[in-house]
């Protein structure tokens, strides 16, 4: 009998990776997030939970959770858009900005 060559591991894992994805709109949220918000922010900001639509974004500091606040109903359309929702009344409802404690 003669065996095949190995077969490259990243045909395996592009596979695999959708079905293992974590189901919900969270981790939706924080995959698309670095794209949305671009990577200054991303650098400062994360995704941390979500509850009915509303999604908490941790900030490391009052300043930037009191800029992205003012961005909040920009970003959150980007992200329906992202998530291939409509732009209003979208999966994400709204966003909250809170300070991480250190």
């Amino acid at each position: 009998m003669r065996r095949l060559a190995p077969r490259p591991l990243r045909l395996a894992l592009d596979a695999a990776l959708p079905a293992a994805a974590p189901a919900g709109l969270l981790p939706r949220v924080q995959t698309a997030w670095p794209e949305v918000a671009g990577p200054a922010v991303a650098a400062e900001a994360q995704p941390v939970s979500e509850r009915e639509g509303v999604v908490t974004v941790a900030c490391r500091a009052a300043v930037w959770a009191q800029e992205l606040e003012l961005l909040g109903g920009d970003l959150a359309g980007r992200l329906n858009a992202r998530l291939e929702g409509p732009p209003e009344g979208g999966p994400v409802t709204g966003l909250r900005f809170v300070v991480r404690s250190p």
